[in-house]
């Protein structure tokens, strides 16, 4: 008997940069590649063509964006970007004008066409077999979980409307469903991430959609709810703080989702925050936080603050650090103002010398890790349940509800070399440093 020899089957190099929303895109198409009967190259020089999926929000991100798809194009010489830096217009092509094709984000039929034309593939359905979930690029153990795409803000420093659009909020159903899925497959935590979590289904005036047999509005209060019924760890992040807020503490009170909030604050001055076209009223923040924890005592609270934008004065900044001083925000993030090219804060007056802004922000995390460091000593012998991320010969490296992956501390457990990524595990936290937890394990 003669048996036929399958053609070899095409591989693609794929490069994911950005932050967690491009990380479902880079999901999405890399799912498709897979049901297409692609193969997902290691490397460069086993790769038929490549694909990068580019950052542009600032310039830092444009040039290891732009410096990627050169080392892309040096070592395969076929490439494919999309992703935010595709947005704007040329900037790509006038870098590297020989890639082959150029998309923004949330582009997975774009890329996908653009494949087809350089490398075309016909299905094979026994080959081409991909788990329910699709392809992931997180472990095994947490998913990300993108509810919209876009946003309607204009905030002066900020270009993200320009290149992913206005708000366009998934479906619910279509949500549950994916989530529903990871779940199945063994993810531990799903962290729902958007460019602006608040807003979910402002666009589609909170139209009403069917999970199994029941009605549930596009609305985050509702989702969260239909969540946290999966009975796993559920995170929220990129939570701008409307009102509506409010109404997600008395589930993270009960345990349906995990006392995390990630807002965004940017800054305490009215006068700056006018300037950045945000919510400009410190104190009324201040407020909510303290009622926050009052429902919950065990909230989690990250933000992220810019330091050195126009305009502002020391005045400006000692009201930022008289408002941490006032919140005591668990987790906080600094960055020196960086003008980004079509952002309309750029054509702001008295800009800061570049030097103030970076001695703002390391006088600002300064300030903080002080600040930080009290509220992860006020868990010293407090039990919890912690998830495990990582197990070597030293111990297992584990998260609390307080900590997200990538971006916050992390549980150090010595005696926990017998677990294994993904294990929920009962501690007692013993230390701590500046940034992270240590425990032992209990027993039973």
């Amino acid at each position: 008997m003669t048996s036929l020899k399958k053609p070899d089957v095409p591989r693609v190099g794929f490069v994911s940069l950005g932050c967690p929303k491009a990380t479902v895109d880079s999901e999405h198409i890399l799912t498709r590649l897979r049901a297409e009967g692609y193969q997902i190259s290691g490397s460069y020089e086993d790769a038929d063509v490549v694909v990068v999926n580019t950052c542009g929000f600032i310039d830092a991100a444009v040039e290891e964006s732009l410096d990627a798809i050169g080392e892309a194009l040096a070592e395969n010489g076929k490439v494919i970007v999309t992703g935010c830096l595709g947005a704007k217009d040329g900037v790509v092509m006038s870098a590297h004008p020989q890639v082959l094709a150029v998309t923004g984000p949330h582009a997975t039929e774009e890329v996908m066409h653009a494949v087809h034309k350089h490398l075309p593939k016909p299905h094979d359905p026994f080959i081409d077999l991909v788990p329910a979930q699709g392809i992931r690029l997180t472990p095994q153990h947490y998913a990300y979980l993108k509810i919209s795409e876009g946003c309607n803000h204009r905030c002066t420093f900020c270009i993200i409307p320009s290149m992913r659009g206005d708000l366009v909020s998934r479906p619910i159903h279509e949500i549950m469903r994916e989530a529903e899925t990871l779940a199945e497959s063994g993810v531990k935590e799903i962290l729902v991430i958007s460019q602006d979590t608040s807003a979910y289904g402002v666009d589609v005036k909170y139209r009403t959609g069917f999970w199994n047999g029941k009605p549930l509005k596009t609305k985050l209060y509702d989702l969260a709810n239909a969540l946290g019924e999966l009975g796993i760890w559920i995170r929220m992040h990129y939570v701008y703080p409307y009102p509506s807020v409010d109404d997600l503490i008395p589930l993270m009170a009960e345990g349906k989702i995990l006392p995390y909030l990630d807002v965004p604050f940017q800054h305490a001055s009215p006068r700056i925050l006018k300037a950045m076209k945000r919510p400009a009223n410190a104190e009324n923040v201040l407020e909510r936080v303290q009622k926050w924890r009052s429902i919950c005592p065990d909230l989690t609270i990250r933000s992220t603050f810019i330091t050195g934008f126009p305009g502002e004065t020391e005045e400006d900044f000692e009201q930022l650090l008289q408002f941490l001083d006032q919140a005591q925000l668990d987790r906080v993030g600094a960055f020196a103002y960086s003008p980004v090219e079509g952002a309309t804060a750029n054509e702001l007056a008295d800009p800061v010398p570049d030097e103030v802004r970076e001695e703002r922000r390391a006088r600002l995390m300064d300030f903080q890790e002080d600040i930080s460091t009290q509220r992860l000593e006020a868990k010293i012998g407090r039990e919890m349940t912690v998830l495990v991320d990582d197990v070597d010969e030293e111990g297992a490296l584990a998260r609390s509800p307080g900590d997200a992956p990538e971006i916050d501390g992390m549980v150090v457990i010595p005696d926990g070399d017998d677990l294994a990524p993904g294990d929920f595990v009962r501690v007692r936290i013993t230390d701590c440093d500046v940034h992270d937890l240590y425990a032992e394990r209990i027993e039973g």
